[in-house]
């Protein structure tokens, strides 16, 4: 069921379906929780699922200016409480999402039992990324969000999606078009000052689970497989005829994924 929880300094709209061992599951920039529908639909027979719309997404508080990874990672640690989760989560995060969890490993471990790492990165944003966040913050705040899913939709969906499910890109369109302006934009600052992460990876001892769209532009396979390299305890699938946003492109395959590794 959709509801709102309130948090001290804010309120998150969320989606909670299911019982049993908790899966955390946390939406890409600029998305909102409806990404995760495939994996709410086929894991919550087993598994409680939580998807929240992070700050500034979807129907939850907006924080004009500036909202860093580490504020949504302390967002759904107070989330988690609220809810009465007392056992560790499967944190399960793609893209900024994949941001998130690294602070709430670093900020909020003891809630944290395993990680799925979806089409994210460890590295900080270029001094040229970082300018371009930046500006699309500005712009997002003066036009609105629709230059952005111009821009990024074909960066997110691999071509052999793009041409046979334009319904499903469609839907992601919506979701950019419905997100507040002030709240895209305050997340495009947080994730340009982002840290580096690499050196935080050896030190993560959680099982891990790096899942790959074969296609990403944005976070390559080989990429992912250094991270998971790096990890103490991870492993990746690539996802075939896939990109960035492989759990919504190859549900099956993705799903499939996720239940091995949660059934290890």
């Amino acid at each position: 069921m959709l509801q709102k929880v309130c948090l001290s300094n804010g309120t998150l709209n969320v989606r909670d379906e299911g019982s049993g061992e908790p899966i955390l599951f946390v939406h890409g920039f600029p998305l909102s929780h409806q990404m995760w529908e495939a994996q709410i639909t086929a894991l919550s027979s087993r598994y409680r699922c939580i998807a929240p719309d992070l700050r500034g997404f979807g129907e939850s508080t907006v924080t004009p200016g500036f909202v860093g990874m580490d504020q949504m990672a302390t967002d759904l640690s107070a989330l988690l409480v609220a809810l009465q989760v007392e056992s560790p989560v499967t944190l399960c995060g793609l893209s900024m999402g994949g941001y998130v969890a690294w602070q709430f490993w670093k900020l909020h471990r003891g809630q944290l039992g395993r990680l799925i790492l979806c089409d994210t990165r460890a590295i900080a944003d270029t001094p040229e990324a970082r300018e371009q966040r930046w500006q699309a913050a500005e712009r997002v705040e003066r036009d609105g969000p629709g230059f952005l899913a111009d821009a990024m939709l074909p960066r997110l969906y691999c071509q052999a999606t793009r041409t046979g499910r334009p319904g499903l890109v469609e839907a992601a369109r919506q979701q950019i078009e419905h997100n507040p302006p002030q709240g895209i934009a305050a997340a495009a600052r947080g994730m340009a000052i982002r840290p580096d992460v690499t050196d935080w990876l050896p030190e993560i001892q959680v099982p891990a689970l790096l899942i790959t769209g074969e296609e990403d532009a944005i976070s390559s396979v080989g990429e992912m497989k250094s991270i998971a390299d790096a990890l103490p305890q991870a492993r990746q699938v690539v996802i075939v005829q896939a990109g960035h946003m492989a759990p919504e492109e190859q549900p099956d395959a993705v799903n499939a994924a996720i239940l091995k590794f949660l059934q290890q």
